[in-house]
């Protein structure tokens, strides 16, 4: 049952994530680590910043605009 519940968890914080645009961090650490593994990986905080960077224009990972 603990099992089964932490399974929805995961898979409701990945649905919130892709909803509001931001890429999966374990998705990135496994793909850099298969195609990449040369490359240093991004902290999480990095890899956030730098998706907020992309989708909103934001600095530091703070929003400047909603759309």
């Amino acid at each position: 049952m603990l099992t089964i519940l932490k399974k929805v968890l995961e898979q409701r914080n990945q649905f919130i994530s892709l909803l509001v645009g931001v890429p999966s961090y374990e998705t990135y650490v496994k793909h850099m680590i298969e195609a990449n593994p040369d490359q240093q990986i991004k902290s999480r905080k990095e890899f956030f910043c730098e998706a907020q960077e992309e989708r909103y224009n934001g600095k530091d990972g703070k929003v400047s605009r909603c759309c």
